[in-house]
Protein backbone atom coordinates (compact mmCIF):
# COMPACT_ATOMS: atom_id res chain seq x y z
CA UNK A 1 0.00 0.00 0.00
CA UNK A 2 1.63 3.36 -1.02
CA UNK A 3 0.39 6.85 1.26
CA UNK A 4 1.08 9.74 -0.12
CA UNK A 5 1.21 13.11 1.70
CA UNK A 6 -1.02 16.31 0.95
CA UNK A 7 0.61 18.67 -1.56
CA UNK A 8 -1.67 21.15 -2.93
CA UNK A 9 -1.04 21.90 -6.89
CA UNK A 10 -2.66 23.92 -9.50
CA UNK A 11 -5.90 24.61 -10.58
CA UNK A 12 -4.97 24.22 -14.39
CA UNK A 13 -3.25 20.72 -13.82
CA UNK A 14 -6.91 19.32 -13.91
CA UNK A 15 -7.39 19.98 -16.87
CA UNK A 16 -10.31 19.26 -18.40
CA UNK A 17 -11.52 16.83 -16.76
CA UNK A 18 -14.60 17.31 -14.40
CA UNK A 19 -14.94 16.14 -10.61
CA UNK A 20 -16.96 13.75 -9.80
CA UNK A 21 -18.92 14.46 -6.31
CA UNK A 22 -18.20 11.57 -3.98
CA UNK A 23 -20.02 11.81 -0.66
CA UNK A 24 -20.51 9.56 2.26
CA UNK A 25 -24.78 8.48 3.20
CA UNK A 26 -26.26 12.14 4.87
CA UNK A 27 -26.86 9.32 7.62
CA UNK A 28 -23.55 7.84 8.47
CA UNK A 29 -21.81 9.47 11.10
CA UNK A 30 -19.17 12.44 9.25
CA UNK A 31 -16.31 11.92 11.87
CA UNK A 32 -14.50 8.49 11.73
CA UNK A 33 -12.12 7.24 14.19
CA UNK A 34 -10.82 10.12 15.85
CA UNK A 35 -7.44 11.21 18.05
CA UNK A 36 -6.88 14.57 19.34
CA UNK A 37 -4.05 15.60 20.87
CA UNK A 38 -4.03 18.32 22.94
CA UNK A 39 -1.24 21.37 23.86
CA UNK A 40 -1.90 24.05 25.92
CA UNK A 41 -3.40 26.08 23.40
CA UNK A 42 -4.29 23.84 19.94
CA UNK A 43 -4.32 19.90 19.06
CA UNK A 44 -3.17 17.81 16.28
CA UNK A 45 -6.68 15.88 15.23
CA UNK A 46 -6.31 12.75 13.76
CA UNK A 47 -9.58 11.95 11.74
CA UNK A 48 -9.55 8.62 9.89
CA UNK A 49 -12.60 7.99 7.78
CA UNK A 50 -13.23 5.06 5.28
CA UNK A 51 -14.69 6.48 1.92
CA UNK A 52 -15.79 5.04 -1.41
CA UNK A 53 -13.77 6.96 -3.90
CA UNK A 54 -14.21 6.68 -7.66
CA UNK A 55 -11.31 6.18 -10.15
CA UNK A 56 -9.91 9.49 -11.55
CA UNK A 57 -10.68 13.01 -10.51
CA UNK A 58 -12.96 13.12 -7.51
CA UNK A 59 -14.14 15.98 -5.17
CA UNK A 60 -14.07 14.55 -1.54
CA UNK A 61 -15.93 16.40 1.39
CA UNK A 62 -14.96 16.03 4.84
CA UNK A 63 -17.91 17.59 7.21
CA UNK A 64 -17.17 18.04 11.04
CA UNK A 65 -13.57 18.99 10.95
CA UNK A 66 -13.02 21.70 13.26
CA UNK A 67 -14.61 25.40 12.58
CA UNK A 68 -10.79 26.75 13.97
CA UNK A 69 -8.89 23.97 11.48
CA UNK A 70 -5.22 25.49 10.08
CA UNK A 71 -5.84 24.82 6.38
CA UNK A 72 -2.35 25.17 5.75
CA UNK A 73 -1.68 22.67 8.18
CA UNK A 74 -3.45 19.78 6.77
CA UNK A 75 -2.20 16.37 5.56
CA UNK A 76 -4.27 13.81 3.70
CA UNK A 77 -2.90 10.19 3.20
CA UNK A 78 -4.46 6.86 1.72
CA UNK A 79 -3.82 4.19 -0.69
CA UNK A 80 -3.42 5.20 -4.50
CA UNK A 81 -4.39 9.13 -3.88
CA UNK A 82 -2.90 12.10 -5.13
CA UNK A 83 -4.01 15.87 -3.85
CA UNK A 84 -5.00 18.32 -6.73
CA UNK A 85 -6.72 21.14 -4.57
CA UNK A 86 -8.59 21.43 -1.03
CA UNK A 87 -10.91 24.47 0.14
CA UNK A 88 -12.34 24.96 3.76
CA UNK A 89 -15.71 26.09 3.51
CA UNK A 90 -16.04 28.08 6.56
CA UNK A 91 -19.44 30.11 6.28
CA UNK A 92 -21.62 27.91 8.31
CA UNK A 93 -25.32 28.01 7.80
CA UNK A 94 -27.81 30.56 9.74
CA UNK A 95 -30.33 33.20 9.13
CA UNK A 96 -28.05 35.98 9.13
CA UNK A 97 -25.31 33.90 6.24
CA UNK A 98 -28.81 32.90 4.14
CA UNK A 99 -29.74 36.59 3.92
CA UNK A 100 -26.26 38.13 2.79
CA UNK A 101 -26.14 35.29 0.37
CA UNK A 102 -29.19 36.24 -1.15
CA UNK A 103 -28.11 39.91 -1.89
CA UNK A 104 -29.69 40.82 -5.65
CA UNK A 105 -31.62 37.86 -5.48
CA UNK A 106 -34.98 37.53 -4.94
CA UNK A 107 -36.33 35.51 -2.32
CA UNK A 108 -40.00 34.78 -0.65
CA UNK A 109 -42.05 35.89 2.25
CA UNK A 110 -44.71 35.01 3.64
CA UNK A 111 -46.63 37.99 6.10
CA UNK A 112 -49.64 37.03 8.33
CA UNK A 113 -51.97 39.89 8.78
CA UNK A 114 -52.53 40.53 12.45
CA UNK A 115 -56.05 41.61 11.85
CA UNK A 116 -57.79 38.69 9.50
CA UNK A 117 -54.87 36.00 10.50
CA UNK A 118 -54.38 35.56 6.80
CA UNK A 119 -50.85 34.78 5.05
CA UNK A 120 -49.88 35.76 1.79
CA UNK A 121 -46.85 35.19 0.22
CA UNK A 122 -45.01 37.94 -1.61
CA UNK A 123 -41.73 37.89 -4.28
CA UNK A 124 -38.81 40.56 -3.30
CA UNK A 125 -35.95 41.60 -4.34
CA UNK A 126 -33.03 41.59 -1.74
CA UNK A 127 -30.75 44.73 -2.03
CA UNK A 128 -28.71 45.04 1.02
CA UNK A 129 -28.11 43.17 4.23
CA UNK A 130 -25.99 45.49 6.49
CA UNK A 131 -27.52 45.83 9.78
CA UNK A 132 -31.08 44.98 8.26
CA UNK A 133 -32.55 44.04 5.02
CA UNK A 134 -33.44 46.59 2.49
CA UNK A 135 -35.88 45.23 -0.44
CA UNK A 136 -38.14 45.87 -3.08
CA UNK A 137 -40.77 44.96 -3.07
CA UNK A 138 -43.86 46.72 -5.57
CA UNK A 139 -41.64 48.94 -6.96
CA UNK A 140 -40.97 50.65 -3.49
CA UNK A 141 -38.49 50.45 -1.07
CA UNK A 142 -38.87 48.60 2.14
CA UNK A 143 -36.75 47.57 5.29
CA UNK A 144 -37.95 44.23 6.66
CA UNK A 145 -38.35 44.55 10.34
CA UNK A 146 -38.54 42.70 13.48
CA UNK A 147 -41.97 44.27 14.49
CA UNK A 148 -43.79 41.27 16.06
CA UNK A 149 -45.50 40.95 13.04
CA UNK A 150 -45.34 37.09 11.90
CA UNK A 151 -43.28 36.73 9.02
CA UNK A 152 -41.14 33.74 7.40
CA UNK A 153 -38.71 34.23 4.45
CA UNK A 154 -38.25 31.27 2.35
CA UNK A 155 -35.50 30.52 -0.23
CA UNK A 156 -35.28 27.89 -3.09
CA UNK A 157 -31.95 26.62 -2.32
CA UNK A 158 -29.13 26.83 0.05
CA UNK A 159 -26.54 28.99 -1.82
CA UNK A 160 -22.97 27.86 -2.75
CA UNK A 161 -20.31 27.47 -0.16
CA UNK A 162 -22.63 27.77 2.70
CA UNK A 163 -22.80 24.94 4.94
CA UNK A 164 -24.82 23.43 7.88
CA UNK A 165 -21.18 22.37 9.28
CA UNK A 166 -17.48 23.40 9.19
CA UNK A 167 -16.48 21.23 5.65
CA UNK A 168 -13.23 20.65 3.91
CA UNK A 169 -13.41 19.59 0.26
CA UNK A 170 -10.62 17.70 -1.15
CA UNK A 171 -10.07 17.43 -5.25
CA UNK A 172 -7.77 14.23 -5.52
CA UNK A 173 -7.10 11.93 -7.97
CA UNK A 174 -7.45 8.08 -7.49
CA UNK A 175 -5.83 5.21 -9.22
CA UNK A 176 -8.56 2.78 -9.24
CA UNK A 177 -12.14 2.64 -7.40
CA UNK A 178 -13.33 1.45 -4.05
CA UNK A 179 -13.48 1.59 -0.78
CA UNK A 180 -11.16 2.27 1.65
CA UNK A 181 -9.61 4.55 4.70
CA UNK A 182 -8.08 8.09 4.01
CA UNK A 183 -6.01 9.46 7.06
CA UNK A 184 -6.98 13.29 7.90
CA UNK A 185 -4.81 15.39 9.90
CA UNK A 186 -4.39 18.82 10.65
CA UNK A 187 -3.77 21.85 13.72
CA UNK A 188 -6.84 23.71 15.00
CA UNK A 189 -7.12 26.16 17.74
CA UNK A 190 -10.26 26.58 20.10
CA UNK A 191 -9.15 23.63 22.12
CA UNK A 192 -6.22 23.80 25.07
CA UNK A 193 -5.98 22.02 28.43
CA UNK A 194 -4.05 22.85 31.99
CA UNK A 195 -3.42 21.45 35.42
CA UNK A 196 -4.70 21.90 38.82
CA UNK A 197 -3.66 20.08 42.04
CA UNK A 198 -5.34 19.69 45.12
CA UNK A 199 -3.51 19.05 47.65
CA UNK A 200 -4.11 17.67 51.53
CA UNK A 201 -0.90 18.67 54.09
CA UNK A 202 -1.01 16.85 57.43
CA UNK A 203 2.02 18.98 59.24
CA UNK A 204 2.06 16.79 62.51
CA UNK A 205 2.87 13.56 60.00
CA UNK A 206 4.95 15.66 57.27
CA UNK A 207 2.54 13.68 54.44
CA UNK A 208 1.04 15.62 51.13
CA UNK A 209 -1.72 13.63 49.48
CA UNK A 210 -1.59 15.36 45.92
CA UNK A 211 -4.74 14.80 43.21
CA UNK A 212 -4.30 15.93 40.04
CA UNK A 213 -6.90 17.15 37.54
CA UNK A 214 -6.93 18.15 33.89
CA UNK A 215 -9.65 20.84 32.64
CA UNK A 216 -10.31 20.17 28.43
CA UNK A 217 -11.33 23.36 26.84
CA UNK A 218 -13.13 22.76 22.79
CA UNK A 219 -14.16 26.50 22.01
CA UNK A 220 -13.08 24.97 18.28
CA UNK A 221 -17.15 24.75 17.07
CA UNK A 222 -16.80 21.29 16.45
CA UNK A 223 -17.29 18.16 18.71
CA UNK A 224 -14.72 15.47 18.93
CA UNK A 225 -17.22 12.06 19.39
CA UNK A 226 -15.38 8.98 21.16
CA UNK A 227 -12.11 10.45 20.70
CA UNK A 228 -9.12 8.97 21.44
CA UNK A 229 -7.54 12.10 23.73
CA UNK A 230 -3.97 12.70 24.61
CA UNK A 231 -2.25 15.41 26.85
CA UNK A 232 0.86 17.00 25.79
CA UNK A 233 2.82 18.95 28.26
CA UNK A 234 5.72 21.08 27.53
CA UNK A 235 6.53 24.36 25.31
CA UNK A 236 6.15 24.17 21.27
CA UNK A 237 7.70 27.11 19.75
CA UNK A 238 5.52 28.42 17.05
CA UNK A 239 6.15 31.03 14.92
CA UNK A 240 4.47 34.06 14.32
CA UNK A 241 3.84 34.34 18.38
CA UNK A 242 5.84 36.04 21.32
CA UNK A 243 7.06 33.71 24.01
CA UNK A 244 5.03 35.00 26.85
CA UNK A 245 7.12 34.56 30.74
CA UNK A 246 5.08 34.28 33.89
CA UNK A 247 6.18 35.00 37.32
CA UNK A 248 5.55 31.71 39.19
CA UNK A 249 4.33 32.07 42.95
CA UNK A 250 6.28 28.33 43.42
CA UNK A 251 8.83 26.67 41.31
CA UNK A 252 11.57 24.07 41.86
CA UNK A 253 14.55 24.78 44.05
CA UNK A 254 16.38 22.23 42.15
CA UNK A 255 15.45 20.53 39.02
CA UNK A 256 15.56 16.80 38.99
CA UNK A 257 17.36 14.58 36.85
CA UNK A 258 15.19 11.20 37.43
CA UNK A 259 13.08 9.41 34.29
CA UNK A 260 9.62 9.49 34.43
CA UNK A 261 7.14 6.95 33.79
CA UNK A 262 5.22 9.40 31.55
CA UNK A 263 5.69 8.68 27.55
CA UNK A 264 7.76 10.89 25.69
CA UNK A 265 8.27 12.53 22.26
CA UNK A 266 10.54 15.05 21.66
CA UNK A 267 10.75 17.17 24.61
CA UNK A 268 6.81 17.04 25.37
CA UNK A 269 5.88 14.61 27.91
CA UNK A 270 2.08 12.65 26.77
CA UNK A 271 -0.90 11.77 29.35
CA UNK A 272 -3.16 9.88 27.96
CA UNK A 273 -6.80 10.07 29.06
CA UNK A 274 -8.08 6.29 30.02
CA UNK A 275 -10.12 5.33 27.29
CA UNK A 276 -12.23 7.38 24.62
CA UNK A 277 -14.19 9.97 25.72
CA UNK A 278 -16.43 12.87 23.73
CA UNK A 279 -15.06 16.33 24.09
CA UNK A 280 -18.28 18.63 22.91
CA UNK A 281 -18.13 22.38 21.87
CA UNK A 282 -18.22 24.59 24.32
CA UNK A 283 -17.37 22.66 27.27
CA UNK A 284 -14.82 22.43 30.05
CA UNK A 285 -14.60 18.55 30.83
CA UNK A 286 -12.27 17.52 33.95
CA UNK A 287 -10.15 14.60 33.98
CA UNK A 288 -8.38 12.48 37.05
CA UNK A 289 -4.52 12.17 35.97
CA UNK A 290 -3.01 11.93 39.64
CA UNK A 291 -3.92 10.46 42.67
CA UNK A 292 -0.51 10.11 44.94
CA UNK A 293 -1.23 9.97 48.73
CA UNK A 294 1.55 10.24 51.53
CA UNK A 295 4.26 12.33 50.19
CA UNK A 296 7.07 13.44 52.33
CA UNK A 297 6.34 17.14 52.72
CA UNK A 298 7.09 20.13 55.42
CA UNK A 299 6.31 23.35 55.52
CA UNK A 300 9.40 25.81 55.68
CA UNK A 301 9.70 30.01 55.79
CA UNK A 302 11.47 32.25 53.60
CA UNK A 303 12.95 35.98 53.48
CA UNK A 304 14.08 37.40 50.65
CA UNK A 305 15.95 40.65 50.56
CA UNK A 306 17.38 42.29 47.16
CA UNK A 307 20.74 44.63 48.43
CA UNK A 308 19.92 47.69 50.60
CA UNK A 309 16.47 46.55 51.44
CA UNK A 310 15.24 47.75 54.75
CA UNK A 311 12.16 48.29 56.06
CA UNK A 312 10.34 50.33 58.69
CA UNK A 313 7.87 47.61 59.74
CA UNK A 314 8.58 44.09 60.62
CA UNK A 315 7.40 42.05 57.26
CA UNK A 316 5.60 38.78 57.10
CA UNK A 317 8.18 36.10 55.82
CA UNK A 318 6.67 33.68 53.11
CA UNK A 319 5.21 30.36 53.64
CA UNK A 320 6.73 27.46 52.10
CA UNK A 321 5.42 24.31 51.15
CA UNK A 322 8.20 21.55 50.35
CA UNK A 323 8.23 18.28 48.53
CA UNK A 324 9.82 15.94 45.88
CA UNK A 325 8.86 14.37 42.63
CA UNK A 326 11.21 11.95 42.74
CA UNK A 327 10.70 8.14 42.98
CA UNK A 328 12.07 7.55 46.62
CA UNK A 329 8.90 9.98 47.56
CA UNK A 330 6.36 7.45 45.99
CA UNK A 331 5.68 10.19 42.96
CA UNK A 332 8.60 9.28 40.28
CA UNK A 333 6.73 10.89 37.79
CA UNK A 334 6.80 14.45 35.97
CA UNK A 335 4.31 16.99 36.52
CA UNK A 336 2.84 18.96 33.80
CA UNK A 337 2.63 23.27 35.04
CA UNK A 338 -0.79 24.15 36.84
CA UNK A 339 -1.78 25.84 40.50
CA UNK A 340 -2.00 23.60 43.44
CA UNK A 341 -4.24 24.70 46.05
CA UNK A 342 -3.57 23.31 49.72
CA UNK A 343 -5.56 22.34 52.35
CA UNK A 344 -4.82 21.47 56.18
CA UNK A 345 -7.04 20.06 58.62
CA UNK A 346 -7.99 22.34 61.73
CA UNK A 347 -8.43 21.03 65.52
CA UNK A 348 -11.78 19.55 64.83
CA UNK A 349 -10.62 17.97 61.47
CA UNK A 350 -11.96 20.10 59.07
CA UNK A 351 -10.35 20.88 55.89
CA UNK A 352 -9.58 24.49 55.76
CA UNK A 353 -7.88 26.67 52.51
CA UNK A 354 -4.47 27.49 52.97
CA UNK A 355 -3.41 28.71 50.04
CA UNK A 356 -2.48 28.39 46.55
CA UNK A 357 0.84 28.26 44.43
CA UNK A 358 1.53 27.88 40.55
CA UNK A 359 4.31 25.52 39.66
CA UNK A 360 6.10 25.12 36.20
CA UNK A 361 6.46 22.19 34.26
CA UNK A 362 8.34 20.14 37.05
CA UNK A 363 10.83 16.95 35.76
CA UNK A 364 10.63 13.96 37.76
CA UNK A 365 12.84 14.33 41.13
CA UNK A 366 12.67 17.40 41.03
CA UNK A 367 12.87 19.98 44.44
CA UNK A 368 9.67 21.78 44.38
CA UNK A 369 9.11 25.21 46.85
CA UNK A 370 5.14 26.39 46.64
CA UNK A 371 4.69 29.61 48.18
CA UNK A 372 1.04 28.99 49.81
CA UNK A 373 0.87 32.46 51.62
CA UNK A 374 2.46 35.01 53.66
CA UNK A 375 2.95 33.99 57.91
CA UNK A 376 1.77 37.24 59.35
CA UNK A 377 2.80 35.74 62.88
CA UNK A 378 6.30 35.33 61.76
CA UNK A 379 8.15 38.54 61.18
CA UNK A 380 11.64 39.73 59.56
CA UNK A 381 13.06 42.95 59.86
CA UNK A 382 16.24 43.89 57.85
CA UNK A 383 18.14 46.95 58.85
CA UNK A 384 20.98 48.74 58.32
CA UNK A 385 23.15 49.48 61.28
CA UNK A 386 26.07 51.02 59.45
CA UNK A 387 26.90 51.95 56.28
CA UNK A 388 30.42 53.42 56.21
CA UNK A 389 33.07 54.23 52.65
CA UNK A 390 36.49 52.58 52.74
CA UNK A 391 39.26 53.28 50.68
CA UNK A 392 40.69 51.00 47.69
CA UNK A 393 43.44 49.57 50.32
CA UNK A 394 40.28 48.10 52.42
CA UNK A 395 38.79 47.16 49.54
CA UNK A 396 42.05 45.31 48.30
CA UNK A 397 42.64 43.69 51.47
CA UNK A 398 39.72 42.01 51.50
CA UNK A 399 40.03 39.54 48.33
CA UNK A 400 40.25 36.73 50.28
CA UNK A 401 36.07 37.04 51.75
CA UNK A 402 35.26 37.37 47.75
CA UNK A 403 32.39 35.33 47.02
CA UNK A 404 32.57 31.70 45.33
CA UNK A 405 30.69 30.03 43.54
CA UNK A 406 30.55 26.33 43.73
CA UNK A 407 32.12 25.32 46.80
CA UNK A 408 34.39 27.39 45.94
CA UNK A 409 36.16 26.27 42.81
CA UNK A 410 35.93 29.41 40.53
CA UNK A 411 35.98 32.86 42.13
CA UNK A 412 33.42 35.05 40.70
CA UNK A 413 35.66 38.26 40.94
CA UNK A 414 39.16 38.10 39.86
CA UNK A 415 40.27 41.57 39.86
CA UNK A 416 41.14 42.92 43.25
CA UNK A 417 41.40 46.46 42.56
CA UNK A 418 38.91 48.55 40.87
CA UNK A 419 39.26 51.83 39.71
CA UNK A 420 37.42 55.24 39.79
CA UNK A 421 35.09 53.37 42.39
CA UNK A 422 33.24 54.22 45.55
CA UNK A 423 33.28 50.66 48.27
CA UNK A 424 31.54 50.76 50.97
CA UNK A 425 31.17 48.35 54.09
CA UNK A 426 27.71 48.06 55.11
CA UNK A 427 26.08 46.13 58.38
CA UNK A 428 23.06 44.87 58.16
CA UNK A 429 20.98 43.47 61.15
CA UNK A 430 18.17 41.03 60.21
CA UNK A 431 15.54 40.76 63.46
CA UNK A 432 13.13 38.02 63.26
CA UNK A 433 10.14 37.17 65.21
CA UNK A 434 8.15 33.89 66.01
CA UNK A 435 4.30 34.71 67.66
CA UNK A 436 4.03 30.80 66.92
CA UNK A 437 3.56 28.43 69.94
CA UNK A 438 6.01 26.08 68.04
CA UNK A 439 9.91 27.01 66.94
CA UNK A 440 10.53 27.98 63.41
CA UNK A 441 13.44 28.25 60.74
CA UNK A 442 13.35 30.74 58.22
CA UNK A 443 15.37 31.32 55.66
CA UNK A 444 16.97 34.52 55.16
CA UNK A 445 18.50 35.56 51.25
CA UNK A 446 20.03 38.48 50.78
CA UNK A 447 19.86 38.54 46.57
CA UNK A 448 21.93 41.01 44.22
CA UNK A 449 25.01 40.55 45.51
CA UNK A 450 26.70 40.68 42.22
CA UNK A 451 23.54 42.77 40.58
CA UNK A 452 24.44 46.18 39.51
CA UNK A 453 27.73 45.96 38.20
CA UNK A 454 28.97 45.47 41.89
CA UNK A 455 30.67 43.30 43.54
CA UNK A 456 30.34 42.06 47.24
CA UNK A 457 32.19 40.09 49.76
CA UNK A 458 30.80 39.01 53.29
CA UNK A 459 33.23 39.95 55.93
CA UNK A 460 31.71 38.69 58.92
CA UNK A 461 27.84 36.95 59.92
CA UNK A 462 27.10 35.61 63.00
CA UNK A 463 25.99 32.75 61.55
CA UNK A 464 27.54 31.03 58.90
CA UNK A 465 25.59 31.03 55.19
CA UNK A 466 25.33 28.77 52.24
CA UNK A 467 26.04 30.67 48.92
CA UNK A 468 23.23 29.68 46.25
CA UNK A 469 25.24 31.10 43.41
CA UNK A 470 27.09 33.92 43.21
CA UNK A 471 24.21 36.36 43.50
CA UNK A 472 22.18 34.88 46.58
CA UNK A 473 23.71 33.87 49.77
CA UNK A 474 20.90 32.05 52.21
CA UNK A 475 20.95 31.98 56.45
CA UNK A 476 18.77 29.48 58.12
CA UNK A 477 18.06 31.09 60.72
CA UNK A 478 16.31 29.09 63.97
CA UNK A 479 13.41 31.13 65.81
CA UNK A 480 12.49 30.31 68.70
CA UNK A 481 8.41 29.76 70.02
CA UNK A 482 6.97 32.99 71.18
CA UNK A 483 10.71 34.93 70.90
CA UNK A 484 13.18 36.27 68.36
CA UNK A 485 16.27 36.01 67.07
CA UNK A 486 19.23 37.70 65.06
CA UNK A 487 21.24 37.79 62.18
CA UNK A 488 24.29 40.05 61.56
CA UNK A 489 26.01 40.43 58.61
CA UNK A 490 28.87 42.30 57.54
CA UNK A 491 29.82 43.51 53.17
CA UNK A 492 31.92 45.28 51.49
CA UNK A 493 30.74 46.32 48.20
CA UNK A 494 31.52 48.90 45.02
CA UNK A 495 27.87 50.21 45.89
Amino acid sequence: MHFKRVSTLALGLLGAAQPVLAQAPANSPAQGGVSVTIYSDMALVEDVRTLQIPAGTSRQEFPDVSAMIRPETVSLTGEGIEIAEQNFDFDLLSPEKLMQKAEGQTITIIRKDPVTGVARPEVVKVLAVNGGVVMETGGKIEVLRDDGTPTRVIFDRIPPNLRARPTLSVTLDSTHAGARPLTLSYLSGGLGWNADYVGMFDEGKGLLNLQGWVTLTNTSGTAFRDADVTLAAGDVLKLNRREERRMNQGGMSSAGSETSSDDKVGDLYLYKIDGRTTVATNQKKQVSFLDADGLPAKRAYKFSCNWMCRYRDPISALSVLKFTTGKKSGLGRALPAGVVRVYMRDENGKARFVGESRIEHTPAGSEVEMITGFAFDVKVQPVIEKRERVNEAEWVKTAEHRIYKDGGVEPVQTVSSYSQREYWRTTVRYTLTNARKVPVVVDVEQNQLQGWNQATRVLSESQEGKQDGADTRTWPVAVPAGGKAELVVTYMSSF
